[in-house]
């Protein structure tokens, strides 16, 4: 079970299925909502704990606090790991969150969790703090698509770092609604392409759909390579449809048919 993805959080009605993109049909796109940009940053905050959503915003930002201390405090000892300094698992945590969306080497989360200075966690201690956030399902990493077949070499086969839900990374980095939307970045510093917020923004596309992927059956990975500039677009014949998820109004496909879908528009 995973957090609620959008269409379970009825921002819209969706208007265009995961599942007819998967038929290698061809659906037409098409749509209108009026989801903005401000709204996907406030159910980035929001969380989708289905709990939590009907809580006042400070009520709910307390019990996220909450939860990722009893994680630290509780949740830890209880899976059989004692955490001696739970400051160094708190600041690996930060560094983690920090890497959202993005394939950072555990070294380099290692680096941002110290500043790249002194007192670094050691990679025995790195591994099980991973291992037990997985297990807590805290952690939820995107695994790397490397077919066999594919002639595009030099792929990428790291995962991509996501949280079970975006809302824990804001709440265990302290990061708010307006500092997103201002382009205030994370005080941890992991290199990447872009603002937080489309990093985040990312988290909660790939949340909705893996949930609208389970329900097809399917399985949901990224595919690029090292360097990141050929996507899953150049993967010729084998490519049964492509879509850009955005944060605009419209959904529609391109003259070179190419979908355009609103995030809020996309469903299982």
């Amino acid at each position: 079970m995973r957090p609620l993805s959008l269409t379970e959080r009825r921002l819209a009605a969706p208007s265009v299925s995961l599942a007819d993109l998967l038929s290698g049909e061809r659906p037409a796109i098409e749509g209108h909502a009026t989801v903005r940009l401000d709204s996907y940053a406030t159910e980035i905050v929001a969380s989708g704990f289905p709990g939590l959503r009907p809580l006042p915003d400070r009520i709910r930002r307390a019990q996220l606090r909450g939860y990722v201390d009893q994680v630290v405090d509780r949740d830890f000892p209880e899976a059989g790991r004692k955490v001696r300094r739970p400051d160094t698992l708190r600041r690996w945590m930060a560094a983690y969150a920090a890497a959202t969306s993005t394939t950072a080497t555990f070294e380099t989360i290692g680096d941002a969790a110290t500043s790249g200075h002194g007192d670094k966690p050691a990679k025995t201690t790195v591994q099980p703090y991973r291992d037990i956030l997985e297990r807590l399902h805290l952690i939820d990493e995107l695994p790397a698509w490397t077919p066999s077949n594919n002639h595009i070499h030099n792929l990428g086969a790291s995962p991509k770092h996501h949280l079970a839900d975006p809302a824990l990374a804001t709440t265990i980095l302290g990061i708010d609604v307006d500092a997103l939307l201002t382009g205030a970045d994370s005080a941890v510093h992991i290199p990447r392409d872009g603002s937080f917020l489309g990093a985040l923004f990312e988290s909660l596309v790939t949340l909705s759909v893996r949930v609208y992927a389970q329900a097809s059956e399917a399985h949901t990975k990224h595919f690029r390579i090292h360097g990141g500039d050929k996507e899953v677009d150049r993967i010729g014949g084998d490519l049964l449809d492509a879509a850009v998820i955005t944060t605009g109004e419209h959904a529609y496909r391109r003259t070179d048919g190419i979908a355009v879908i609103p995030t809020a528009l996309l469903g299982p």
